[in-house]
């Protein structure tokens, strides 16, 4: 006779993750924290962890070469890592003062700012960057102002008519596409800039409405990465989450049965079959409609609209010593440069851990439309963008070492009417119990807000 089962008592689930980014192992760890009888199994198409969580040796140190830092003013990031036992490894860079590259003048990028968009004429004046008569259309804006915000608009139609384009071109748009890889004229102002487009549809004055919600200089450290790399994140999510990860490991279909899922992996004669209870989908939108079609058709063909952007990372390094401490923790490199580059980050100025020896530099490469510029070989890229690089920060000869990391198809781009996407997907997978999605198409981007998405999806599944 089987003893009797205590009140409250609740089988034991099997919850399948697909995608092991940050945000499906936050997913997992999460899931696990809440129901820690449950048996968690996250498969991962790629032979290492973390997604855009990753680094590499290079030039003596562990060097992130996707994500290299958090938000250190919304709390996600830095509790989930508090949680996982690394607090101790927090650090905060020791610069960051960084420069938009003019007509070939270094131009100190203006503090106060939301995003690029002003709160007041002072916050620009400071800096040659910008005409007289630039300037002299922003000091009349809070008394003409344009019409309130009300339905979505991108970030370059909606401010060009009230800002000018000089703020919005040399100013906004390289701010913006270090972000997303993405074009102002494109991204949707309600969806990069939320804070500040629910001030602009209450104020119809963009600098009172920037003034209004911006964050005060001097108000406490902004970001916050690991010491020895961002990445361990994600090793650490696993340790204490205690989830089980399948590397290698390539999600080909899913089924409903009666009572859960059946997830269809490797190839289609050779390949396994996994039960499941409950799934979430962690993986970039193209291969989420393709695992969504049978399930939830209206979600799949939603996630399919969503452009994505691809980029590289070029990681160089200089022998020491040169001077660049100067040029704070890096450039910022408008469209209309005509470079390679659209963005230098002096990792050796930046960060205290990977100060010594020589120079190190992360450079980014790739915005939405230019795929011709990351056709060209490795070869080609470490030559022009490092010869390039060198020119910008007035280095001496050519980098002793560099790697070039490609994130084909990798950044999602939040175009006029995304958060209506968002909102379609997610009630279309509400309507298939145990099922919910997560990842950098949701929320946000950056690491906080995919933690933010797991946790959503986490609560999806409880729901």
């Amino acid at each position: 006779m089987c003893a009797a089962r205590g009140k409250g008592w609740t089988p034991m689930r099997h919850v399948v993750v697909i995608g092991a980014g940050i945000a499906g192992l936050t997913a997992g760890y999460e899931h696990r924290r809440r129901h820690p009888r449950d048996r968690v199994t996250v498969l991962e198409s790629a032979d290492r962890l973390g997604g855009k969580l990753h680094a590499i040796a290079f030039a003596g140190h562990t060097f992130d070469v996707g994500a290299e830092m958090v938000l250190a003013v919304v709390p996600d990031a830095l509790t989930l890592i508090e949680d996982v036992g690394l607090s101790a490894e927090i650090v905060h860079p020791s610069t960051t003062s960084a420069s938009i590259v003019v007509d070939g003048r270094h131009h100190r990028i203006p503090t106060g700012t939301v995003l690029g968009v002003p709160a007041s004429v002072d916050d620009l004046a400071g800096t040659a960057m910008f005409s007289p008569a630039a300037l002299d259309r922003l000091r009349v804006e809070p008394n003409s102002p344009g019409p309130l915000l009300t339905q979505d608009e991108s970030v370059g139609g909606f401010l060009r008519p009230r800002l000018g384009d000089e703020v919005v071109d040399l100013l906004i748009e390289p701010l913006l596409g270090g972000v997303y890889a993405g074009r102002a004229d494109a991204l949707s102002v309600k969806a990069t800039m939320p804070t500040l487009a629910e001030a602009l549809m209450r104020e119809p004055s963009v600098l009172r409405a920037a003034a209004s919600v911006r964050r005060e200089p001097g108000a406490g450290p902004v970001f916050a990465t690991l010491r020895g790399g961002l990445a361990r994140l994600a090793q650490a999510l696993v340790d204490r989450s205690g989830v089980a990860v399948r590397l290698g490991t390539t999600a080909r279909g899913i089924r409903q049965t009666g009572s859960g899922f059946l997830i269809d992996c490797g190839p289609e004669v050779l390949g396994t079959v996994i039960e499941a209870d409950a799934v979430v989908i962690a993986v970039p939108p193209p291969n989420a409609a393709r695992l969504l079609g049978p399930l939830a058709p209206d979600a799949a063909v939603t996630l399919a609209e969503i452009p994505m952007a691809s980029m590289a990372i070029l990681s160089l390094a200089w022998p020491g010593p040169q001077d660049v401490l100067s040029e704070g923790s890096g450039l910022l490199v408008p469209p209309s440069a005509g470079g390679l580059v659209k963005a230098v980050t002096i990792s050796s100025n930046k960060w205290a851990h990977l100060s010594e020896p020589g120079i190190l530099v992360r450079a980014s490469v790739g915005r939405m439309g230019e795929e011709r510029v990351l056709q060209r070989s490795n070869d080609d890229l470490l030559t022009d963008v490092g010869q390039e690089v060198a020119e910008l920060l007035h280095l001496d000869g050519v980098p002793s070492a560099g790697l070039v990391t490609r994130w084909g198809g990798g950044l999602p781009q939040y175009t006029v009417g995304h958060l209506d996407r968002v909102a379609t997907v997610r009630a279309a997978v509400a309507e298939v119990p145990g099922l919910a999605v997560a990842g950098a198409a949701y929320d946000g981007v950056g690491v906080p807000a995919c933690i933010r998405s797991a946790y959503a999806a986490v609560d999806a599944l409880a729901g």
